[in-house]
């Protein structure tokens, strides 16, 4: 189902390019999910000009968010994969993540440079579902191997990235992102700028085990302790390295 008035075909594979395939300021972003993560980010990117299409199993779910965010197209999970030629947003539960991933992977290899994963594999008891193992990012790049996966936007409620900007006592929030790919970071750095953000670098994609833990952790705080987690962190001053 595509919202009313939107073309049902994409038919400009070369929206985010010139004739040269240098960029433009639009981006082609394909969004894998129709939930509340898939909702506020995507809105924020569609606000900032760039050409959303939403993805779903459910095609109609999909319309219908495509709509409400003002995204030009929907579809199913695969016609997002194959719209999102600078970026596509992984938004679905952990639990479903590899096996969508690893349905599309073909699709990733030939359309898209950056997949960016915002799963949290967290399970009851604010524990990782993923304890032992390689991390979620780890996970969903193995099932995509010809994909760059980057881990962003994992830390924070949906309802932050609905913020516009999301600036807290005056202070612009920090994203952190690990990925191995210097284009695919490039990318994602632009997306949380977009947001009014301001990206971190956290390190390689072996270091998304570190980000998803601490999701994990801050969630058991905020939610399981009803904890004000950010007074945890002093200033920089204070944190011996200066």
């Amino acid at each position: 189902m595509v919202p009313k008035g939107l073309p049902s075909v994409i038919t400009d594979s070369a929206i985010g390019r010139t004739s040269t395939g240098e960029r433009t300021n639009t981006m082609r972003i394909g969004i894998i999910g129709t939930g509340s993560m898939a909702e506020a980010l995507g809105g924020q990117w569609v606000r900032a000009g760039h050409d959303v299409l939403v993805g779903g199993r459910d095609t109609g779910r999909a319309g219908a968010l495509a709509e409400r965010i003002g995204a030009r197209q929907a579809g199913n999970l695969r016609d997002a994969a194959e719209h999102g030629a600078d970026a596509v947003l992984l938004a679905v539960p952990y639990a479903a993540a590899a096996g969508v991933v690893s349905g599309l992977a073909g699709t990733l290899a030939n359309r898209t440079r950056t997949l960016i994963d915002c799963t949290n594999p967290v399970a009851p008891g604010f524990i990782l579902a993923t304890q032992g193992g390689p991390s979620a990012a780890e996970r969903i790049a193995a099932a995509a191997p010809d994909a760059h996966v980057v881990k962003a936007f994992n830390l924070c409620h949906e309802s932050v990235w609905r913020l516009s900007p999301p600036v807290f006592d005056g202070r612009p929030l920090a994203v952190p992102i690990c990925g191995d790919d210097a284009q695919a970071l490039d990318t994602v750095r632009r997306l949380v700028r977009d947001l009014g953000c301001e990206p971190l670098n956290g390190g390689g994609l072996d270091r998304a085990a570190l980000l998803e833990a601490t999701a994990a952790f801050l969630i058991g705080l905020w939610v399981g302790e009803g904890a004000d987690a950010q007074a945890i962190a002093p200033p920089v001053e204070y944190a011996g390295t200066r």
